[in-house]
């Protein structure tokens, strides 16, 4: 049963690692904004 437990814990320590990191990059980095244009194939249109 310890060794139940111990991966148990190990398991939610890295679990709860990826989710602050996730949090972090969600809340902390700003994506930049920038010009997006390209053409498009007039056979792609019809279909």
């Amino acid at each position: 049963m310890p060794t139940l437990f111990r991966i148990l814990v190990v398991l939610a320590v890295l679990g709860g690692l990826g989710y602050a990191a996730l949090w972090a990059l969600a809340t902390r980095v700003e994506p930049q904004e920038r010009e997006l244009s390209f053409t498009v194939a007039p056979e792609k249109i019809g279909k």
